[in-house]
């Protein structure tokens, strides 16, 4: 095959033909098929009891760090032991500035600090849910690109319906890998908190703000769910609605571009 100078292998074209029907196949399946039954999985998760806590301390995580008891010293010798204390801190290179006072934490008594099991548990449910969502979009929208059809002057109005399902898809995608991100956020920040506890635990804020991480991620998972189902019913509809300009933009025209 050529085409003005450019040469395609006619075993290539054959394959690409190939992957074209089959990307055709697996998008028109999800759009007629599994984007509803999708969505109709997600409201009935929406309504399980693990998503419809009345209480939020029911989600609380205990961390068991013991308050040290206090350390008394010697009047005596408080003077000699500052001293040494800030010598042997120059002799490192810090200063104290760069150096907070607290106990040093080597080895928990009760070994490692779980996570908080409830949250980790609906995370692990959802993260599926959201990876699920980025992949079938991605599918959806490379069949959609494949049946934009060449530029040409005039008779747009169906390809820029195709353009346009083409942002919303990319949106979506967008919107469902920063979820993730989200997720990785409440790790990270609850892991900061807890070593706080671990260093200061007679610090009761500490305390209070990590059952405040868990329960915003825990409104914050169930606002995901609910948006994971709602684009998948927006999809729906907004692609059967303009099926017939997504697949024929142009009567006269129907060469792909890509």
């Amino acid at each position: 095959m050529s085409s003005k100078g450019i040469k395609v292998d006619n075993d290539l074209k054959t394959k690409v033909d190939a992957f074209r029907e089959r990307i055709t196949g697996e998008a028109e399946n999800l759009v007629a098929d599994f984007f509803p039954k999708k969505l109709l999985e997600l409201d009935s998760f929406l309504k399980e009891p693990i998503l419809n806590v009345a209480d939020l301390k029911d989600i609380h995580s205990e961390i068991n760090v013991k308050v040290p008891d206090p350390i008394i010293l010697n009047n005596s010798h408080d003077g000699v032991d500052v001293q040494n204390s800030r010598k042997r801190k120059m002799e490192d290179g810090l200063d104290d500035e760069n150096c907070q006072d607290g106990p040093k934490v080597f080895v928990m008594p009760g070994g490692m600090i779980k996570s908080n099991g409830q949250l980790v548990d609906l995370i692990e449910r959802v993260k599926p849910e959201i990876r699920t969502l980025i992949e079938k979009c991605n599918t959806v929208k490379m069949w959609v690109q494949l049946l934009i059809p060449r530029i040409e002057d005039g008779n747009n109005f169906g390809v820029s319906i195709q353009e346009e399902t083409v942002a919303e898809l990319r949106t979506v995608e967008g919107e469902a890998a920063s979820y993730l991100d989200q997720i990785s956020r409440y790790y990270i920040t609850r892991a900061k908190l807890v070593s706080k506890i671990t260093k200061y635990p007679h610090v009761e804020d500490y305390q209070r703000t990590v059952t405040e991480i868990d329960e915003k991620e825990y409104i914050s998972l169930k606002i995901i769910v609910s948006e994971l189902r709602n684009q998948y019913v927006t999809l729906h509809d907004m692609i059967l609605k303009n099926i017939e300009k997504i697949k024929r933009p142009r009567s006269s025209n129907n060469e792909a571009l890509y």
